[in-house]
């Protein structure tokens, strides 16, 4: 599947920086695109993949290596494994003679990879590719359901996509975590990982959560950081505003992919969801992902804001200079509430959305519109 939106960017950001980096989840398909694009660059391309031992051991010496390859495009997939490279790439882009271009590929958030923050200021751009969304395909049941993992949407049954989910979790969590660096019991960050399934769309109670995993609530809240900065959960902070009232601070969090989340609460099928209690707050932040990724807003630009006075609203972004703000309603019948008022006036949205499962769209007034998440995915 061809993913027209990612291919651009990436060119785009080639032209700005030497150094384009794609950042995304475990197996959400960065070798694929970068395979794609470098079939249709300008340049012959080099691939080294990280995992590969003899890719790895090229690299050893790096600058003597990849110092041949300034006429050509040099892919590095899995750079998390080996940070040290970071700088011999700076060294590389600042050649005043050659001219070098490099599509770096990684499985863990800028966060956790903080050399090519520090290193490349000013030579790299970021991109973060999610799972399919509907900017890719337009089945939403479906990509409810198995989630947006190339491998699992695509999967010929709902049981071989189950099974290769609960496959990949439990590579994630024996083999990924500790490739990455992180030294955390397996059995404890499963269930760490499955009680999230609860706080899905609410505030993060690390206390809570620290006393039924009898640990520390720093300890939980490093489990949060490690699945946020591996692109499993997100991390949805509140909005600040100069307000007199008082705000809640705690943070939201949100699986990123709806089928990681039935897997872990062993959901297999649309119809086993729809029979269950936890399909509203499955679906709103599954609609709050693919507006996310839709409209691609950057993580850092996404805020929910909430007050003491129970006044929320589920999503405000930034995007050219206009506040939007975003409801998530699983229901056949979207209304404007008291506290969607609020928002719009403490906030001072430009707009406010509504967004439900329907296949319409219609005004509820000159600032506020219901539209099916379906529909808001055809206007763009």
């Amino acid at each position: 599947m061809k993913r027209t939106l990612y291919l651009e960017k990436i060119h785009h950001y080639l032209k700005v920086h030497p150094i384009c980096a794609i950042l995304g989840a475990r197996q959400v398909g960065k070798t694929t695109l970068a395979r794609q694009f470098a079939a249709e660059y300008s340049k012959p391309a080099e691939f080294f993949d990280l995992e590969n031992p003899i890719h790895l051991a090229s690299l050893e010496t790096p600058l003597l290596t990849l110092s041949n390859y300034n006429d050509r495009l040099v892919v590095i997939d899995e750079i998390q494994r080996k940070p040290e490279l970071f700088p011999i790439l700076r060294v590389l882009v600042d050649d005043p003679v050659k001219k070098y271009t490099f599509l770096i590929l990684g499985s863990a958030s800028r966060e956790l990879i903080q050399q090519s923050s520090e290193t490349l200021a000013g030579r790299i751009g970021y991109i973060e590719l999610p799972p399919f969304t509907l900017i890719d395909v337009n089945d939403s049941s479906k990509l409810l359901i198995r989630g947006g993992f190339p491998r699992s949407y695509l999967a010929e049954s709902e049981d071989d996509s189950f099974l290769w989910r609960e496959n990949y979790i439990t590579t994630f969590l024996e083999r990924d975590l500790p490739s990455f660096g992180f030294d955390v019991p397996t059995a404890r960050m499963h269930r760490f990982w499955m009680m999230l399934c609860f706080y899905h769309g609410q505030n993060f109670n690390a206390q809570e959560i620290a006393q039924s995993l009898m640990t520390s609530d720093k300890t939980v809240t490093k489990y949060l950081e490690i699945l946020a900065g591996t692109f499993m959960i997100r991390i949805l902070q509140p909005w600040f505003e100069n307000i007199k009232k008082r705000q809640v601070k705690t943070p939201k969090i949100y699986f990123r992919d709806s089928g990681i989340f039935n897997t872990l609460s062993s959901i297999r099928s649309i119809t086993h969801l729809a029979k269950t209690p936890k399909i509203g707050p499955l679906w709103e932040g599954f609609a709050l992902e693919q507006i996310i990724n839709m409209l691609q807003i950057r993580s850092g630009d996404c805020y929910f804001w909430s007050t003491s006075n129970e006044a929320e609203l589920d999503l405000l972004i930034f995007k050219e200079g206009k506040r939007l703000g975003f409801e998530f309603k699983y229901s056949d019948s979207p209304k404007i509430t008291k506290s969607m008022l609020i928002a719009w006036e403490d906030l001072k949205l430009d707009h406010l959305y509504i967004i439900f499962p329907g296949a319409f769209r219609f005004p509820l007034s000159e600032h506020i519109t219901a539209c099916g998440l379906d529909v808001f995915a055809g206007t763009l």
